[in-house]
């Protein structure tokens, strides 16, 4: 079995992009908040908690954004698809699944 690298790469650029364009979509809306002049508490404490949560989602979203950078760094130097701890090939289905994984099924568990 040989990883197709063209297509790994392909998959974690779009996922690149992607968390790059909801990190940048947050940053926008923190920075030019659409509720901020909410003139009820119950709006301003639901605004407030919305807020807690996209800071949530921005901050997944860089760790992950770290583990797709990370990913296309082991194609680059030929390491992808190789289990951080014992060196074995990751599964297919695994990387189809989580393309930036850096563990095999076994040392995933």
């Amino acid at each position: 079995m040989s990883i197709d690298l063209d297509a790994a790469k392909d998959r974690l650029l779009k996922l690149k992009d992607e968390y790059e364009t909801r990190i940048d979509k947050i940053d926008d809306h923190t920075q030019h908040p659409q509720d901020d002049l909410n003139e009820h508490w119950e709006d301003q404490a639901i605004s407030y908690r919305q807020n807690d949560m996209r800071q949530s989602l921005k901050s997944e979203a860089r760790q992950n954004l770290v583990y797709v950078e990370n990913a296309l760094s082991r194609i680059e130097n030929g390491t992808y698809g190789e289990c951080e701890v014992c060196g074995k090939q990751i599964e297919e289905k695994r990387l189809e699944a989580v393309p930036y994984a850096t563990l095999c099924m076994e040392h995933a568990e």
